[in-house]
């Protein structure tokens, strides 16, 4: 997801161990001493970023309790300790670099995003061979030659260009303007959507960026209505998707919105009036890109542990497109199995390569990551993607009928 960082000046340390820890407290990371888990994350932001931290925070917690219950990884316990970063990548740096140095150097680093955060992290992790599972993709955060230790938990870009434009196609659409803000994900969000359109054999009419602090995108709309979109592939992430609705209604064009995954975790589209904008005539046209664990299936019994551990752990601020953390546990202790122990971070990469442990390991938030040795992205098949009209949400999922 596309965050932006957000400066606090009090930064507040909370370190939680969940469920047990069992053998000695030693910083050798053998096979007595907890599984350390360090999950950075915007604790103190404000708006957003805090309700999606929060998100963040619980799913980690959540995935803690359950993986703990089953038996922990490599059968050590998970100690999970949460520091706050409030969204600011100095900050990240300088929090992870006291952990290591404290003697007790985590096994495993998560973050709650933005993804500034975890390009900042990543030369330290490589540097001290700790293994880390991101959920906010960076330009070289998905190649093993350089990050051999890192895999990211959330589908980046190219993931989701390639479920928009297929989508656009089985819609009809000739042309498909893109739209997206000036933020790194963003711009890459822009040119992965031309490059996928192309592939679908769909045009690209027009690829507009609006600047993240603007106010007004009319400009770059009317240039997209003008190239003959007859359908729009959007990135908006927080205030900006509002003045993107804003700025469209002004114009006064009744165009389909296709929202990526920046767009459904972005609460405006949840909320009715004044908090949101849910059942108004600027969302009247508004599909969003969501994961499956986004949407509330009552079959579906890993998604339904998932959410029920995180609701019995606090109130979910946001939707589920933030709770890729809970899958690090299932996805490390599946290798750990494979490996035969939990100690040796290369090892554990290597297993996290192969579809046995991608097969065994029981994830909720995605149902099957596809990690290789060229690839340490998710590469999630498009049948983990669906495009939903906004409804309200219930613990943290859409189309819940419960929800009021």
């Amino acid at each position: 997801m596309n965050r932006r960082p957000i400066l606090v000046a009090a930064v507040a340390v909370t370190a939680l161990a969940l469920a047990g820890c069992s053998g000695s407290s030693e910083s050798d990371g053998g096979t007595d001493s907890p599984y350390r888990v360090l999950l950075t994350g915007g604790i103190s932001a404000q708006g957003v970023l805090a309700a999606n931290s929060q998100t963040s925070l619980l799913a980690t917690k959540a995935g803690v309790q359950v993986q703990n219950e089953a038996g922990g990884i490599g059968g050590r316990q998970i100690e999970l300790t949460t520091v706050d970063d409030a969204g600011d990548a100095t900050i990240a740096v300088t929090k992870l670099r006291e952990a290591i140095n404290s003697g007790n150097k985590p096994d495993l680093y998560l973050n709650s995003g933005p993804s500034s955060i975890a390009a900042a992290v990543l030369p330290i992790l490589k540097q001290n061979n700790i293994l880390s599972l991101s959920m906010a993709p960076s330009p070289d955060s998905t190649d093993p030659s350089k990050f051999p230790l890192n895999f990211d938990l959330a589908p980046g870009a190219t993931d989701t260009a390639r479920g928009i434009s297929e989508y656009a196609k089985t819609k009809g659409y000739s042309s498909v303007g893109v739209l997206h803000g000036s933020t790194a994900y963003g711009e890459l969000f822009g040119e992965e959507m031309t490059s996928a359109l192309e592939k679908v054999g769909l045009k690209a009419a027009g690829n507009e960026e609006y600047d993240a602090a603007a106010l007004d995108m009319t400009a770059q709309l009317q240039s997209l209505k003008n190239a003959g979109a007859a359908a729009i592939a959007l990135d908006a992430y927080g205030a900006p998707l509002g003045y993107v609705l804003q700025s469209l209604e002004r114009l006064g064009w009744d165009v389909p919105l296709v929202g990526n995954t920046s767009v459904s975790a972005t609460n405006l589209i949840a909320n009715d009036p004044p908090a949101g904008v849910l059942g108004t005539p600027q969302v009247k046209n508004l599909v969003t890109q969501v994961f499956t664990s986004t949407v509330f299936d009552p079959n579906n019994a890993l998604v339904t542990t998932m959410v029920d551990t995180m609701a019995s752990l606090g109130s979910i601020p946001s939707t589920l497109i933030l709770a890729d953390n809970y899958d690090a546990f299932p996805l490390v202790a599946a290798a750990a199995e494979k490996v035969g122990s939990s100690t040796d971070p290369k090892k554990l990469a290597e297993a996290l390569e192969t579809s046995e442990v991608q097969e065994n390991a029981k994830t909720a938030f995605l149902s099957r990551y596809n990690f290789s040795s060229d690839n340490h992205g998710p590469n999630p098949d498009t049948s983990e993607l669906k495009f939903i009209s906004p409804t309200k949400i219930l613990n943290g999922q859409f189309g819940n009928p419960a929800a009021s």
